[in-house]
């Protein structure tokens, strides 16, 4: 179980923290709604316990929901909960249905936060299949009530894959991608909410900004062409809501003294790569330390960059770590026109957080 939560705490991801709202102070009180709340099917995948998870309930009667964990971490009286939406019971995964929006207004005078819990119920396979990445009209209606209470929102998304909340997210003061997290998902947001962990998390997709803009990160610079005008649907350039790798922390981090050194300039060799990451802020704290590299000439149109190595460290306030990675030099080829790997001489481009160098592959 330790080992589940553990796994919970490190993947959850902060998107988005205005004016460093989270961590919640001492003492807070929060009305927790949407169809995400009290749910442990929404936690858990469409294979965890059954086919669809449909029955997952039976199954995890001892676990806490997101709003049992707030009430758990925050006290009960210090935590309201209100529906809002909920999944339709025995109908097709994504049907939903209002409950009482009033009840939503009424439960939000006197509390400092709204912790407001969305996203999909659980699926798997043909029948997960959707035609829309859309958030349902029911959440959003939700969610704009949430928002005209004038209280701090804080989005929590619980969802298989990134349904779109461009809309939403300019008015959110803090969005946390919860994924599926399993049985301690709601236990371990309720320690990052809280500040008891520190989130960690990066996205592992680009999370796109509209319904048909979904561009990887690895998306190649022939693609970043403008698209006919008046078509709000596709932004002319890669432009996505978070990119991959994003991920926010309640400390800082800063990079420095990036280098890239060959054992020797050939197909056979490696780059050691070697940069210093300190933890510039007043919390310990876990950074995932991520290699980007770029090919910048090639006789087909290379990717604008490829992930080649990532190191999670962790770091208490006020130090300072070397990471140091090791590549070998034929990572960097590609499959070209008949469909062989190749490396071809050239400049490439080695990135690391905000730090460049660039290697000379003769």
């Amino acid at each position: 179980r330790e080992t589940a939560r553990q796994a919970a705490r490190e993947s959850i991801t902060l998107l988005k923290n205005q004016d460093d709202i989270l961590p919640l102070p001492s003492g807070a009180k929060v009305l927790v709604t949407g169809p995400n709340a009290n749910s442990m099917r929404t936690l858990n995948g469409g294979w965890t316990y059954t086919w669809q998870g449909d029955r997952t309930d039976q199954f995890v009667s001892d676990e806490l929901t997101i709003v049992e964990a707030l009430q758990n971490t925050l006290g009960e009286a210090n935590v309201r909960y209100a529906e809002g939406v909920r999944y339709t019971p025995g109908a097709q995964y994504w049907a939903d249905e209002l409950v009482d929006l009033g009840a939503v207004r009424r439960a939000a005078v006197g509390v400092d936060y709204i912790v407001l819990c969305l996203g999909e119920n659980s699926y798997t396979e043909k029948p997960g299949d959707l035609n829309s990445l859309m958030l349902s009209e029911n959440q959003q209606d939700l969610a704009e009530v949430a928002i005209t209470t004038g209280k701090p929102v804080i989005l929590v998304l619980n969802e298989g894959r990134p349904r779109i909340i461009t809309n939403l997210e300019r008015e959110m003061d803090a969005v946390l991608q919860l994924y599926l997290p399993g049985n301690h998902g709601g236990e371990a947001l309720a320690e990052i909410l809280t500040g008891a962990t520190n989130p960690s998390g990066k996205l592992p997709y680009t999370y796109p900004r509209h319904v048909n803009d979904l561009i990887p990160y690895h998306h190649k610079f022939s693609e970043n062409v403008p698209h006919n005008d008046g078509n709000e649907y596709l932004d002319p350039f890669f432009n996505p809501l978070y990119e991959f790798g994003h991920g926010l922390s309640y400390t800082t981090f800063a990079y420095s003294g990036l280098s890239v050194k060959a054992s020797e300039n050939s197909p056979n060799g490696e780059l050691t790569v070697k940069v210093t990451v300190a933890n510039t802020g007043d919390r310990d704290g876990a950074e995932v330390v991520q290699l980007y590299s770029t090919d910048v000439v090639a006789t087909i149109t290379p990717s604008v960059k490829r992930l080649r190595a990532f190191e999670k460290i962790k770091l208490a306030a006020g130090t300072s770590q070397e990471v140091s990675f090791t590549l070998p030099i034929s990572a960097m080829s590609f499959i070209n026109r008949t469909g062989e790997s190749v490396l071809e001489a050239g400049e490439f481009i080695i990135n690391v957080g905000d730090q460049q160098e660039t290697f000379e592959l003769q």
